[in-house]
């Protein structure tokens, strides 16, 4: 299959200004040229060249669409193969008929991220980068793409190919010493496994100190928005989300189901889930969405509880803070700007001041200081922003840990004299568990499983 010459649409579907068709493989440039009429042939063209032309039926010769082609030689190209792009008028109609007649040239239709998968295969980036990718064609935030985009550039594949490196100068010392022992190398004392072990250990210590950051800029923290009925919850949503997702009104249970919206707050990704007031009610449909407002406050990462600041605290809000001191949790009191009623040293009881955040979203004030507090949480009071090479795939996460606990076990082993060829056997787990990170010892299945998570034409 690798030899095959593939094509997908790279665009997404839909009207728009053009749609771009990519094309790889070893005979992309014959094929495509048969369907493709231009004053330059495309066989005669220089490598990252752009062509004007028309898409033609081979048999009749009628044009079927105008086109810019362009051609990139191997292997300067994504793939390290002949690619050919195909840029067409933006539609349905248009990109399928010229697909269409590519499919037609011994030409088969791309599996879902087979390009990447090729670049991958064909030794061009490795898995880290490959699963940067998705990483950043998904990215939710600034410095979501910005950490995805390190990734893509090789950081953290530098990072392991150097952990990489250690362990295996320690293994060569450790055969050539099982092997040689009249040889006269550095002695393998237990002090000097043991140095080099917890080397290894405490960089791959400093990579899953990242490993929470990471995997929140990646997929964001799941943030539950909840209070009583008419506190400002749905207004907090529009507000974070600039647009107007939720109905506002002052009738209490407008809001009846759990409301989803990705939005950014000071570089943190956050899924807001607008609940339905939690509160006792006769009515059936807004029964089930309080029900399912307890479910979401359940499974949560994060849950804004939000108070009216103009109000004096209900009994059930009183509950609702006793549920919610021992989560993560930061209380928003809203309507600042009016007359303020509620006993904040109530508040405080059972809540720090700095998970204490006052708002007024009439006025606009205080979604700074929510920012604050929610980066304190998460990311101890800031996000770094020097070193963006941050562990964020649970993939990458799980693997770490194996090499991590391999070495550990090493260690325990050197401490209790066990013969160095069974502590090897230690080691050289960890060095294979942080090769499948880089895909250096991984699976055929894995590979397959990694690239179907991609979208066709990538």
């Amino acid at each position: 299959m690798l030899k095959d010459t593939i094509a997908a649409i790279s665009t997404p579907l839909g009207e728009g200004g053009i749609s771009v068709i990519r094309v790889s493989g070893d005979q992309s440039i014959p094929l495509v040229e048969r369907v493709f009429r231009s004053k330059t042939k495309l066989s005669e063209a220089l490598t990252h060249t752009v062509h004007y032309g028309y898409i033609v039926e081979p048999a009749s010769s009628e044009r079927l669409e105008e086109v810019l082609v362009t051609v990139m030689k191997a292997p300067r190209s994504f793939t390290t193969e002949d690619v050919v792009e195909v840029s067409c008028h933006g539609g349905i109609v248009s990109v399928k008929k010229v697909l269409d007649l590519l499919l037609q040239q011994r030409i088969r239709l791309a599996e879902p991220g087979e390009f990447t998968k090729r670049a991958f295969l064909n030794g061009r980036i490795d898995l880290t980068q490959a699963e940067a990718v998705i990483d950043l064609i998904r990215a939710k935030s600034d410095r979501a793409f910005k950490v995805a985009l390190k990734q893509v550039e090789g950081n953290l594949s530098k990072q392991i190919k150097l952990l990489r490196h250690q362990l295996v100068e320690l293994m060569a010392h450790v055969e050539v010493n099982i092997d040689y022992p009249e040889h006269d190398v550095e002695e393998m004392t237990n002090a000097f496994i043991r140095t080099k072990c917890e080397a290894v250990t405490g960089e791959i210590d400093r990579l899953l100190h990242t490993a929470q950051q990471g995997k929140i800029l990646r997929e964001g923290i799941e943030t539950a928005i909840v209070g009583k009925p008419n506190v400002g919850k749905s207004s907090l949503l529009n507000e974070l989300a600039q647009e107007n997702r939720a109905i506002v009104t002052d009738i209490p249970g407008t809001t009846r189901d759990v409301i989803e919206e990705f939005v950014n707050v000071g570089g943190i990704p956050l899924k807001l889930l607008d609940t339905a007031g939690i509160r006792e009610t006769t009515d059936i449909v807004e029964q089930i969405g309080v029900e399912r407002s307890k479910t979401a406050l359940a499974e949560a990462d994060l849950i804004l509880l939000v108070l009216n600041s103009s109000e004096e605290l209900q009994l059930d809000e009183v509950v609702l803070m006793q549920q919610l001191a021992n989560k993560q949790t930061i209380v928003i009191l809203n309507k600042i700007d009016l007359e303020r009623k509620l006993d904040i040293d109530q508040v405080y009881s059972y809540f720090a001041k700095e998970r204490v955040v006052e708002l007024s979203l009439l006025e606009n004030k205080g979604i700074e200081d929510l920012e604050k507090a929610i980066a304190a949480i998460f990311f101890e009071g800031k996000l770094e922003a020097g070193d963006l090479t941050y562990v964020s795939n649970v993939r990458h996460i799980s693997l770490l840990k194996q090499a991590k606990k391999s070495l550990e076990d090493a260690l325990e082993a050197n401490e209790q004299y066990v013969p160095i060829d069974m502590i090897q056997i230690d080691i050289r787990a960890a060095w294979e568990q942080l090769g499948e990170i880089i895909g250096d010892s991984v699976g055929e299945s894995l590979i397959d499983q990694i690239f179907t998570q991609f979208c066709l034409g990538k």
